[in-house]
């Protein structure tokens, strides 16, 4: 049986590093992968080295126009350049796997390309779906495609559903660490530091998911994300903060039964879940030990301290197109924030004002989503001058 041709899109981040990473733990059954792809936006010498040590052919970069940029590379090696170089590149590659580990809306393109072409796509970009969820989960159900979520907390849910029968499902929670902030005082919330926010105490990640996780707004996309997934209405979802990051989310069914899936905070675990399914790998990795956590513990989310993560909710009720307003709001005020720009309030109030100025419409098309972007960024950059002034 041949490989498994893997592309990994955002390569050089932090989840396209752990899929490596993930790779190069594996024993014999790393013959079962063949990575025919790595993508980033401008992290070249990162990406050589991992194309060497993978032994990849194919190489693509978003943000770099001019071939003649790139180092010499072997012979037998590729490179696409330029805003079209990952669709380009997915195109020559005709992989098995997509793993599309990019930030932002900036992945929604390559999750329609895999999902339109039948592909099964390992998704750690949530944006695609917090902005297209009804256009890309529509067309999931008409391709085939598989959609397998590489979030933590939606990769638990994924399991605790294995065998199981949908109507037998009465609610889901994911669980959320708190972020840095779950015990400031509320009034320091408004002077709070960029170097702050970004000092998550748990996970490792980029800056706009730590900023994300520290106001609780990445948690809100999840509700939407579990909302698409799995079919799931706003009442079947819930909340719960858990400062431990060990219990990554649970489901309840309708005998009182819950099932939950717990694991140490690393990436490479739903990583592994997501490149074997429905097998499981053999990983060389040191997992839950129930001794150190004899003591687990859960708390409901302070809505006043994260009103960010009420929003979630407003959008499966708005529908349509509230998750793109959502997500490019978020982009502008998060940005702004790591700029100095305003207030770490100021970005929760911001995706809100939006919300309230931007009329939700049913999705038609991709243009449609990409309208709705640019006219929410639009209006969220308004609210960032009218915050400086």
């Amino acid at each position: 049986m041949r490989p498994k041709r893997l592309a990994i899109l955002g390569a050089s981040g932090s989840i396209g590093r752990s899929t490596l990473a993930v790779l190069s733990e594996l024993g014999p059954e790393r013959e079962a992968f063949e990575v025919v792809l790595l993508a980033a936006h401008r992290s070249i010498e990162p990406l050589v080295r991992a194309a060497d040590d993978h032994h990849c052919k194919t190489l693509a970069f978003t943000g770099i126009e001019d071939r003649a940029a790139l180092p010499a590379m072997g012979h037998d090696q590729r490179a696409f350049c330029g805003p079209r170089a990952i669709l380009d590149a997915l195109e020559a590659c005709d992989p098995d796997l997509v793993l599309n580990g990019i930030t932002g809306a900036a992945g929604l393109g390559a999750s329609l390309y895999a999902i339109e072409a039948g592909k099964s796509l390992l998704l750690a970009n949530k944006e695609s779906l917090v902005v297209a969820g009804p256009l890309l989960m529509g067309l999931a159900r008409r391709t085939g495609a598989q959609v397998l979520p590489v979030d933590s907390e939606h990769a638990a849910i994924h399991q605790c559903l294995r065998g199981e029968r949908r109507q037998d499902l009465k609610k889901i929670w994911l669980t959320a660490s708190g972020g840095p902030f779950r015990t400031l005082p509320f009034d320091a919330l408004q002077v709070v530091s960029v170097e702050a926010a970004l000092a998550h105490p748990t996970w490792k990640m980029g800056p706009r998911i730590s900023i994300g996780s520290a106001t609780l707004m990445n948690k809100s996309f999840e509700v939407l994300e579990a909302h698409h997934l799995f079919d799931l209405a706003a009442d079947e979802i819930d909340v719960l903060v858990h400062p431990q990051s060990i219990v990554h989310s649970m489901v309840g069914f309708c005998d009182g039964s819950i099932l939950a899936q717990l694991g140490v905070p690393d990436m490479r675990l739903p990583i592994a879940y997501c490149l074997g399914y429905p097998e499981r790998m053999n990983l060389d990795f040191e997992g839950f030990d129930p001794a150190r956590f004899a003591e687990l513990r859960f708390e409901a989310p302070d809505l006043r301290r994260f009103p960010a993560l009420a929003l979630g909710w407003r959008c499966i009720d708005a529908g349509g197109s509230s998750g793109a307003i959502l997500n490019a709001a978020d982009e502008v005020a998060t940005a702004a924030f790591l700029d100095g720009r305003i207030a770490f309030p100021r970005i929760a109030a911001i995706v809100e004002e939006c919300l309230d100025a931007l009329d939700s419409e049913a999705l038609e098309s991709l243009d449609h989503v990409l309208d709705t972007d640019r006219r929410a960024r639009e209006v969220a950059r308004t609210c960032v001058l009218e915050t400086a002034q």
